[in-house]
């Protein structure tokens, strides 16, 4: 999911992206990829299921709960078995669809885990501002960074990304040198980073992790391929330290609350937008309160007027 939000002239997306949901197709020698039907303002043009290897095969993100998306990627690796289903977060676009495919095909489940709050004084999450949490999912497996999984013919690389959702993970293809980035990075636009559920502090440093990796192919859960990942990911750190200093910029004028950051940073923003805007500002100053920058009344993220510190 991202945050449709973002200004378009300082991160260079990419947004031709004209796969049709259901068809199967080859990206890479041993690579396919299924779209599902679920577009939004959030998802692009859906999400993208991956299948790693011919033969024994590895299905990364199953999707929605979708019975069309389930059928069609069992009808994409058919007289193919499928050993194994990875998933990057629990998003209700990318892991409900597991318990569709697991029974169809019996492959063992990978992540890093069920849904949780990004801190520990979340866990009681007292406020969700992600609705869209798949609370059900369990892994067969659970998996740590630098954990390695290996099928028939590929191997991957666990690479924890937590930011946009605490268990977010990355998988390295060590045989393509290449990295399925699953919401952290996305050609076509930032993604949200929404507290409880994320943690801006977690997402810029993951960032500098993957910009640090060797991987040049990035293959996102929505949209396109991104040829050039740790070059692009410098964009969206940059992005990102450009929201901070608007948002620091604006209270320096003086206390106020998010709505009026909203309105004063994202200029002519498209109304259905608004709460993603607010979202993004939320995880901006929740991270600046925890570093001391900016100070709010009672909870450090739901504190309603929000202040420079110093």
């Amino acid at each position: 999911m991202s945050d449709a939000s973002a200004n378009p002239d300082d991160v260079p997306f990419n947004r031709d992206f004209p796969l049709k949901p259901g068809v199967v197709e080859e990206v890479r020698p041993g690579l396919r990829r299924v779209l599902c039907d679920n577009p939004s303002p959030f998802t692009f043009t859906g999400t993208v299921s991956y299948i790693v290897g011919t033969g024994k095969v590895a299905i990364i993100d199953p999707g929605p709960d979708s019975e069309a998306h389930a059928n069609a990627l069992i009808d994409a690796v058919k007289g193919e078995t499928v050993t194994h289903i990875l998933v990057t977060h629990t998003h209700k676009d990318h892991s409900p669809g597991t318990p569709r495919l697991k029974a169809a095909t019996g492959a063992t489940v990978y992540a890093e885990g069920p849904h949780r709050a990004s801190r520990p004084y979340f866990e009681s999450e007292k406020v969700s501002t992600e609705s869209g949490a798949d609370r059900n999912f369990k892994p067969d497996v659970a998996i740590r960074d630098g954990d390695v999984i290996e099928g028939d013919g590929w191997t991957v690389e666990a690479v924890a990304t937590p930011g946009r959702t605490a268990n977010h993970m990355a998988f390295a293809w060590r045989e393509r040198d290449a990295l399925f980035v699953g919401d952290h990075i996305m050609g076509w636009s930032t993604s949200i980073v929404a507290p409880p559920d994320g943690s801006m502090v977690d997402y810029m440093n993951s960032i500098d992790l993957l910009i640090a990796r060797s991987e040049q192919l990035y293959l996102s859960g929505h949209g396109a391929e991104i040829l050039e990942g740790p070059r692009y990911s410098h964009f969206l750190k940059r992005h990102r330290l450009a929201r901070e200093a608007s948002i620091l910029y604006r209270l320096a004028k003086g206390e106020t609350d998010i709505p009026t950051i909203v309105r004063a940073i994202y200029i002519g923003i498209d109304p259905r937008l608004m709460t993603a805007a607010g979202y993004s500002v939320l995880a901006h100053l929740e991270d600046l309160v925890l570093r001391g920058i900016v100070a709010t009344e009672g909870d450090p993220v739901i504190g309603g007027r929000y202040r420079l510190a110093k």
